[in-house]
């Protein structure tokens, strides 16, 4: 993992309303295996955070200033160092006017990953832990805890430059239950919300149970498809990355790649051909599957509850909005 920039500042403040204390780094971290491991720590930590969101920048104002800085570092009108101070001092400002926020060591890192560029900002804090000493006694130990992220931001520098119509460049962690509490760091980055992950993902489900039903794939055939399908997306859940419309099509059938990505496209479902997956939605979506005696049931786990209900008591399944071919197959067969 290529490491171009990182430096670490410290804005001290507690959630009581004093002001906050900014202590600025003047030199950038020195390329070592700790920084290395501490990002790719910190990737993964971020990477497995289910309740992110996808957005872009506002429009460069005195409001959302943040864009216009880092233009300028990017076209080199400032250095990295010079960059870095100016955008911690507009948080500083930020964490000020919202009274429940708290300092920490705001990390900066422009670096590159695969074959993508981004910048990544993280307000992390120590936890104290325990470790041996050279003298073999066990001693308390401080350490960065990324198990515990609650504001960060991942900007795809690549995907910003390069394409224009994208809205989903910035991932951010957003705050819990709708909590307001991290609203502020939003709007440090300037981000507003271009992509509902949860949305997208419900809707890519949808299109793909339609399709496996206007297919008519057998039991084992749709199993395997919907394992498919859950495998890659939450592969790329646990990378960090968006669900190729594309690479799915081709993984859900080798013999005619592009035909699930046509179907998306013919029934217009209104999908990105790049989506962020969200992992919650993704692990709803699983099957149950019964076969005894000539009956033979599969259904999504999702729909149990809705269109399915199960009475333990008395040992039904209650189907509501019966798919129409089996409807077809039951009204011809009545008459």
């Amino acid at each position: 993992m290529p490491i171009y920039h990182s430096i670490v500042h410290l804005i001290d403040k507690k959630p009581d309303g004093t002001p906050a204390t900014l202590h600025a780094s003047e030199h950038e971290l020195k390329e070592s295996s700790a920084l290395e491991n501490l990002l790719t720590d910190l990737n993964e930590s971020y990477n497995a955070k289910p309740n992110k969101a996808w957005g872009y920048f506002h429009e460069e104002s005195g409001a959302y200033p943040f864009s216009g800085w880092l233009t300028g570092y990017l076209e080199q009108q400032q250095n990295f160092i010079e960059f870095s101070k100016q955008a911690t001092e507009h948080l500083q400002k930020l964490m000020e006017e919202s009274n429940l926020s708290m300092g920490g060591y705001v990390l900066i890192a422009h670096y590159q990953q695969g074959m993508t560029d981004y910048l990544t900002i993280t307000l992390l804090h120590h936890t104290k832990g325990v470790a041996v000493n050279d003298s073999l006694e066990v001693t308390e130990a401080k350490h960065l805890d990324l198990s515990q992220l609650h504001l960060a931001a991942r900007i795809n520098l690549s995907e910003w430059q390069n394409n224009k119509q994208s809205k989903q460049y910035i991932s951010f962690i957003r705050g819990k239950n709708g909590k307001k509490v991290s609203d502020y760091f939003r709007d440090f980055i300037g981000c507003q919300e271009g992509v509902d992950a949860p949305s997208e993902t419900r809707t890519l489900l949808k299109a793909f149970s339609d399709y496996v039903e206007d297919e008519d794939y057998s039991e084992d055939q749709t199993k395997q498809k919907t394992d498919t399908l859950v495998s890659y997306a939450s592969t790329q859940a646990r990378l960090g990355e968006a669900i190729s419309l594309d690479e799915l099509s081709e993984l859900m059938n080798e013999e005619t790649p592009k035909a699930f990505y046509d179907y998306i496209r013919n029934k217009d479902y209104g999908l990105s051909p790049a989506i962020p997956p969200d992992k919650r939605t993704l692990n709803q979506f699983r099957r149950f599957t019964g076969r005894a005696e000539g009956l033979s049931i599969s259904f999504e786990a999702h729909l149990l509850g809705s269109r399915i209900e199960y009475d333990e008591a008395n040992d039904t399944l209650l189907i509501h909005q019966v798919p129409t071919k089996l409807k077809d197959q039951l009204k011809r067969n009545s008459k």
